[in-house]
């Protein structure tokens, strides 16, 4: 980790600030669907947001999960190294990233590697593994293990589909985006300069 030492003023403030979205039940959670997608093989990490960090730090773990929703085979990830090399683990952290892209983790979920390398910002974390779980869900392909009330499905798209004789009755329709006719008159209007009465 980068030896920075304690930060002061504006960037302690929003270092609080983003510490203070870290959420220990969600953590819990998190832990609890990684262990059971991956095996029960997974030492679970003491709870606390250090904790946790350190246990997905050297992206072994993150690419493992990834790997078990896809078919034995057809993993994205095909070699994961144990290494303590630093870059290299950043490099597992960045091929988890791109793979999560790949399988329908929207890009404002993913979290940046140094918000988990330098634990700067453990919350984004968390939200790409909530979007993982989502989309992993939602996919319903026989690959999720675990619990399916710890995440939500996503939306699902809904097609509509309109004769012509609908479209063509549309277009003598005007828009309520483009305001109104009906009920004005011109019952009430003073000349110009005139007080109105208001009664």
């Amino acid at each position: 980790m980068a030896n920075r030492g304690p930060s002061y003023g504006l960037s302690r403030e929003v270092q609080e600030k983003i510490e203070q979205k870290y959420d220990t039940d969600l953590e819990q959670r998190l832990v609890d669907w990684i262990v059971a997608q991956c095996g029960g093989n997974i030492e679970r990490p003491q709870s606390g947001r250090e904790n946790f960090q350190k246990w997905l730090m050297d992206g072994t773990i993150l690419c493992r999960l990834i790997n078990s929703l896809y078919p034995r085979g057809k993993e994205p990830i095909k070699k994961i190294p144990d290494t303590q090399m630093a870059f290299k683990q950043m490099e597992k952290i960045s091929q988890f990233l791109q793979a999560a892209e790949a399988y329908g983790v929207t890009t404002t979920d993913i979290f940046q590697t140094v918000d988990l390398w330098e634990g700067k910002d453990m919350s984004a974390v968390q939200r790409t593994l909530m979007a993982l779980g989502s989309v992993a869900v939602t996919k319903d392909d026989g690959h999720y293990r675990g619990d399916r009330d710890w995440f939500h499905r996503k939306a699902q798209g809904y097609r509509r589909e309109f004769s012509q004789e609908q479209l063509r009755q549309g277009e003598s329709l005007i828009g309520l985006q483009m305001g109104s006719n009906r009920g004005a008159s011109q019952s009430g209007m003073t000349g110009y300069g005139m007080h109105r009465q208001i009664m």
